[in-house]
């Protein structure tokens, strides 16, 4: 790929390959039922796959306001992603969890990762993915990006 007889720079490759698979990842997931799942709904799926929370611990995983995040889990429940429950630690706060809709939609969302690493494999070959996977890693790691916190962009 060129611009006026001049490769494109890496940072406009790796964001056309970045857009190129959400746009992958998001017709999946439509074709799966799950076409009302926006931007953001991701990184809240991901944040609470292990343990329910409470919305401030969830703003703070993001690294969003409370109000924020209190926004996002109000209309993740009104689509059927997630669920509240009284914490049984404190009867003054509630809990988020993923609803059994939240649970297939991040599910649906993990097996198009793996599928669409396998389709890269046999395009451009194990040893090529595996490749790009440490440069993306060393990448990422340069700024503490695999913090348990990441925001796992848009999944």
């Amino acid at each position: 790929m060129t611009t006026d007889g001049q490769p494109l720079d890496l940072g406009i490759l790796l964001a056309l390959g970045y857009q190129e698979f959400v746009r992958a990842l998001r017709d999946s997931l439509a074709a799966k039922g799950f076409d009302d799942l926006g931007r953001s709904d991701g990184y809240v799926l991901r944040a609470l796959s292990g343990n329910p929370m409470t919305t401030s611990e969830l703003a703070g995983r993001l690294e969003i306001s409370k109000q924020g995040a209190g926004q996002i889990v109000e209309d993740m429940e009104t689509r059927g992603y997630l669920q509240r429950l009284p914490d049984p630690d404190d009867g003054r706060s509630r809990l988020v969890r993923l609803s059994p809709r939240g649970r297939q939609a991040l599910a649906a969302a993990r097996r198009f990762h793996q599928a669409y690493e396998r389709r890269l494999v046999r395009a451009h070959g194990g040893e090529a993915v595996a490749a790009l996977r440490a440069v993306l890693v060393g990448m990422a790691g340069e700024r503490n990006a695999l913090d348990p916190r990441l925001r796992v962009l848009h999944w």
